[in-house]
Formats: structure tokens, sequence, C-alpha cells
């Protein structure tokens, strides 16, 4: 069984058990936006954590070492993302990505934000106009560090 079938059957398994991605994390106590991101094949899960979420699931052990795996990280179905949530998070890169960039340059230097040291939260927003969602990218900054040819 591939990547693709068993994050299938965990968003089947899921929905039909009537669990909340919130309630997965908890069990294994880790962040929301992680765990959801694990369970859907964006990182590997630690066989301990995932022998929890696969009898919630109700999954077979058999997945367990697929979980663990490094996976094969940030593929979408095609270059422009076509769901549209995730689409708004691309069309605001293209707006804001480099006013981001510069700003980055020139309050830290030339370098860039660790998605590897790396955290994601997402919070709800009352707002007079309809609630508002509040995404904070916290990544460590990585200075470039130019060496010659002779180090």
């Amino acid at each position: 069984m591939n990547r693709n079938e068993i994050t299938e059957q965990i968003v089947v398994a899921r929905l039909s058990k009537g669990l909340s991605w919130q309630q997965l994390a908890d069990a294994i106590e880790q962040p929301l936006l992680w765990t959801t991101s694990a369970l859907l094949g964006q990182h590997p899960i630690p066989v301990d954590q995932g022998k929890v979420l696969v009898e919630m699931l109700g999954l077979d052990e058999s997945v367990l070492p697929v979980l663990a795996a490094p996976p094969m990280r940030g593929g979408l179905p095609s270059a422009v993302p076509t769901d549209p949530t995730i689409y708004r998070f691309y069309e605001a890169l293209q707006v804001y990505g480099g006013a981001l960039k510069e700003v980055i340059h020139e309050k830290f230097g030339d370098g860039i934000m660790s998605a590897i040291n790396f955290s994601v939260e997402l919070q709800q927003k009352p707002h007079e106009s309809g609630d508002r969602v509040v995404v904070t990218f916290d990544g460590k900054f990585l200075p470039y560090q130019w060496t010659s040819a002779q180090d």
C-alpha cells in the first residue's frame, strides 16, 4: 500500500469515526497543524505515535512503517493549486512574497526563513465584517553562508 492510499484511508476513517484533527493531535500530544500535515503525508510519524493514531482510526498496523518513513514533501497535483483555499495562500504569496522577502532581508540580512526549524499556527479571530483567519509562520532565520571553493 502506498502513502496516497494510506492517506485516503486516514481521511475516510477519521470522517466515519467522527474524529476531529484536534482529537487526533491531542491523542499524540502534538500540534494540530503538524499532526494534520503528518496524517496527510507531509511528515514522518514516530512509530509510538503512529500506533496510537492507527488504533484510533481502526487502521491495520501494516501502515506503520509507511507512516514512519520520511515522505516526499511538498508535492501538489498541479503547479498552480486549484483548490480555492490552497490557491488563496498561493495568491497571497504571489502578491506579498516579494515584499516579505525584501523586509526579511532588511531586518535580518541575506538569508531565508527555515521551513525545517518551523512551526505554524492557525487561529480564528472574530471581526465585525466576518471571522478572520490568522496564520502564523514561525521559522528560524538562516543566513546564507558563502564560502570559497577552497573551504
